[in-house]
């Protein structure tokens, strides 16, 4: 017998989800890959009959148009929350780990308890029964509102750092490794919130000059 493909597969098991259950949380987080800054975790429960049209993976929005979903998303949600887990933090324990941490506080924070949760790819410390989504930024809507309220945040938070450490162009690489970035790096060294064991290849490559 022929296996559904993921999609149909995936669609099935979100219909049995919606008809089951009236709160279901969302659960997504934006900036594990940079090499400052936060991971930025969301939770958001959204109202039954929401349907905002625009919204999917983050990743895929411009940033004037996750801007424009960011308030229609939480007019129509019904509790979210954010979650963080600084450098120091990930520095310590690693970034899998704090991307966890991050997602737990999201979920603990919110107002009102889901009966499920949804989480991208993941798997977080709770009793609260969840189910882990392939690519559910793309294909699960609840997600989606998540990982499009956590990057807006995160964004907004490292625009903020740029004004405090002005020389890596924070404001525009939100903390990934682009040139100018690099150029900062070179001149001016590491700042507060850069992940020490991110930088290792960087600091690799320096020492290959010498």
């Amino acid at each position: 017998m022929k296996k559904p493909r993921y999609s149909e597969f995936n669609d099935k098991i979100k219909n049995e989800i919606h008809e089951k259950y009236e709160l279901i949380a969302g659960i997504d987080e934006v900036g594990r890959g940079p090499l400052a800054g936060p991971v930025v975790a969301c939770a958001v429960i959204m109202k039954k009959d929401s349907h905002i049209e625009g919204v999917t993976d983050s990743k895929k929005l411009s940033k004037k148009r996750m801007n424009e979903l960011y308030q229609k998303i939480i007019d129509d949600s019904i509790s979210y929350s954010f979650g963080y887990a600084n450098n120091i933090l990930i520095d310590k324990i690693n970034i899998k780990e704090a991307t966890k941490l991050a997602m737990k506080d999201a979920l603990e924070g919110l107002e009102k308890k889901p009966q499920i949760v949804l989480i991208d790819a993941e798997r977080i410390d709770t009793h609260i029964k969840q189910l882990n989504i392939v690519k559910g930024d793309l294909y699960e809507y609840a997600i989606s509102c998540a990982s499009i309220l956590a990057k807006v945040r995160r964004d907004k938070i490292m625009e903020n750092f740029s004004k405090i450490y002005p020389y890596y162009s924070f404001e525009s690489n939100v903390g990934y490794g682009t040139k100018k970035h690099y150029e900062g790096l070179e001149k001016f060294g590491e700042c507060p919130i850069h992940r020490k064991t991110f930088l290792r290849k960087f600091y690799e490559r320096q020492l290959s000059f010498l």
